[in-house]
């Protein structure tokens, strides 16, 4: 039996497929069906630039649902997703892939020239781009190919991402995480936060950080359960959309500027069920 983590999110999809999954800021919704269909067509597009089994992904580009879609379609393959944070500087951006020797990179549109160069520079098969608004190369190959719909077998152990740390002690080292190491923690922390069907999570975390990614979709892939996707964190766009949620991931910058809103009272979170704070230390007055 495979250990692949995208089975194990598969296996907990509702079986109406055509149940909402994700809803995007302006309102527009993605289903399951949607995800899965992306999904196939991303692994599609990364087998036929050479992507297999304990391949290295990396990204580096905007947040979108698109980007769940290629995280997933690398889990799909047995590939190793490799999120980078957007703030990178080219420098940062050669060492990376000098150090992780990627297959494929997918960058932002805008940055494709030079991403080009700096994957000829460090012997990268393939330069894609992703778009926030659905432009890009990744995109415009997905649209005719032929979804993969097989999952690749993977073990406990096989890598599932690398996640560079922030380098404060000498250069970024990569971390390899496990389909395990993923799994289970999402598991972990879907049962202690007790995840229901009905729950709503609304997402304004990057999709490069653990905390946004691993933790925050991974349990709601878990959970089969709906995401609002916000681009950014703003504390009007999250207290407009609390009263249709009922959990929110966040740092504690995010719960400090929404405690010095005015509009942030006991009525926007009536629906509340869970506020969670991670990735810094919570002060305690803000806890309070």
């Amino acid at each position: 039996m495979s250990d692949n983590l995208f089975q194990t999110f598969l296996d907990r999809f509702p079986a109406d497929k055509s149940r909402t999954f994700l809803i995007e800021r302006d309102g527009t919704e993605r289903s399951f069906a949607w995800l899965l269909d992306r999904t196939g067509r991303y692994a599609a597009v990364l087998a036929s630039h050479g992507v297999v089994k304990g391949d290295r992904v990396a990204a580096q580009v905007d947040k979108s649902s698109d980007v769940i879609a290629l995280y997933l379609a690398c889990l799909q393959l047995g590939a190793i997703h490799l999120p980078l944070n957007t703030a990178y500087t080219g420098d940062e951006i050669a060492y990376f892939l000098g150090d992780a020797a990627p297959r494929v990179f997918v960058c932002r549109p805008a940055h494709i020239d030079a991403a080009q160069t700096l994957g000829a520079q460090n012997n990268v098969g393939a330069v894609l781009s992703l778009g926030a608004n659905g432009d890009g190369s990744l995109n415009d190959e997905a649209a005719t190919a032929t979804p993969i719909t097989d999952i690749v077998s993977a073990d406990k152990d096989d890598v599932a991402a690398i996640l560079y740390t922030s380098g404060t002690t000498g250069r970024s080292k990569g971390a390899m995480l496990t389909h395990n190491n993923l799994g289970s923690n999402a598991k972990t922390l879907h049962a202690a936060w007790g995840f229901k069907p009905g729950d709503t999570l609304l997402h304004a975390l990057p999709l490069f950080h653990t905390h946004g990614l691993f933790v925050a979709i991974n349990i709601m892939l878990m959970n089969g359960g709906k995401v609002i996707l916000l681009p950014k964190f703003d504390a009007d766009d999250v207290i407009e959309r609390l009263p249709q949620s009922t959990v929110l991931m966040g740092v504690p910058t995010f719960y400090t500027r929404l405690l010095s809103h005015p509009q942030f009272d006991k009525d926007v979170t009536a629906n509340m069920r869970l506020f969670v704070s991670g990735s810094a230390p919570l002060l305690a007055e803000t806890h309070d």
